[in-house]
């Protein structure tokens, strides 16, 4: 029994992952539960956001507020990031091509997912260093996001202002709030029970993080099943979103290793809030370019699931 809840422990990821798309194929190939799935669809809709709140303010419940600063490895991820970012952007093209373009940028511009911050306790990194990375990287999302679409996508219409504006607000729901809440149970005696009780439950906020990833990995499922596109198409997006993703966590790692923060500077360059990018993508770029992102989910879990294995393995 001990070997079957080590391996859980270990593979929480991929178990999550499997199970998630498991239950979708059930769903899509037995026409009996049609209705079922309908039925359910909003619901976990509704119930994801919910679980990003309460993993990001379990996470931060654990975050000394003291130690949020930014560090030198911090400027080179920004520098970086808008490389890549300039390096996709060189390329005028246009049809399929433009397509796969899209799907690539949305995967580099899209910020610092928000369990990167999960994902780098897990594996004995500097939470604070990583929050607040976090919260760079939403607002260099913001700035970058409406400076480059109209390049790529000319037919977005977008305004600087108007996206920036809708970018921060989804920020401030989707970080702040949280983390005004962790803070006021960290300050407030009355709390302080509760606190103690949260923060000593381990691994809280990553088997929050594996009961979403169910559902996201569904979702993903079901962009790829409904794309109108050929299956040779698809794999080319999925086979670039796997290389993109390896080549972003192996970047970030190398230049950690000069300030000793390879674990850190691999997630912040390599783990992307993907809901985010296909939320962008979705909304100003072409719709077959969710795909990347979504595919993008499945490579940075299975990328994580090995470094936290690896970590249970060799202590180190």
């Amino acid at each position: 029994m001990s070997k079957v809840l080590q391996f859980i422990k270990n593979w929480t990821l991929p178990i999550s992952m499997g199970i998630g798309a498991l239950a979708y194929l059930v769903f899509y190939y037995v026409p009996a539960l049609e209705e079922a799935s309908q039925w359910f669809a909003p619901i976990f809709n509704s119930i994801l956001p919910l679980f990003m709140f309460l993993i990001l303010y379990v996470t931060f419940c654990k975050v000394d507020f003291r130690k949020i600063a930014i560090v030198p490895w911090h400027w080179w991820m920004v520098v970086v990031q808008c490389l890549l970012v300039g390096a996709v952007l060189i390329f005028g093209i246009i049809g399929k091509e433009l397509i796969l373009l899209e799907s690539v940028l949305a995967c580099i511009i899209s910020p610092c997912a928000a369990a990167a911050a999960v994902v780098t306790l897990k594996l004995g990194g500097n939470l604070e260093q990583m929050t607040t990375y976090t919260f760079v990287s939403n607002l260099l999302c913001a700035l970058l996001i409406p400076l480059c679409f109209p390049l790529i996508e000319p037919a977005s219409q977008m305004t600087f202002w108007g996206a920036f504006v809708l970018i921060m607000q989804k920020v401030c729901l989707v970080l702040v709030v949280p983390m005004l809440l962790a803070l006021l149970t960290k300050s407030l005696p009355l709390f302080h029970r509760f606190h103690q009780w949260l923060i000593h439950i381990p691994d809280l906020s990553f088997y929050l993080w594996g009961c979403s990833l169910m559902i996201v990995t569904g979702t993903t499922l079901k962009n790829i099943f409904h794309a109108a596109a050929g299956i040779g198409f698809l794999l080319l997006i999925a086979i670039s979103g796997l290389v993109l993703c390896v080549s972003q966590y192996a970047i970030g790692r190398h230049i950690g290793r000069f300030f000793g923060t390879s674990i850190e500077t691999g997630q912040a360059l390599g783990q992307k809030n993907t809901a985010f990018a296909i939320w962008i993508a979705a909304t100003y770029l072409h719709p077959l370019s969710t795909v990347g992102p979504g595919c993008y989910i499945l490579w940075q879990n299975i990328i994580n699931s090995i470094e936290i294995w690896k970590k249970g393995k060799y202590k180190a």
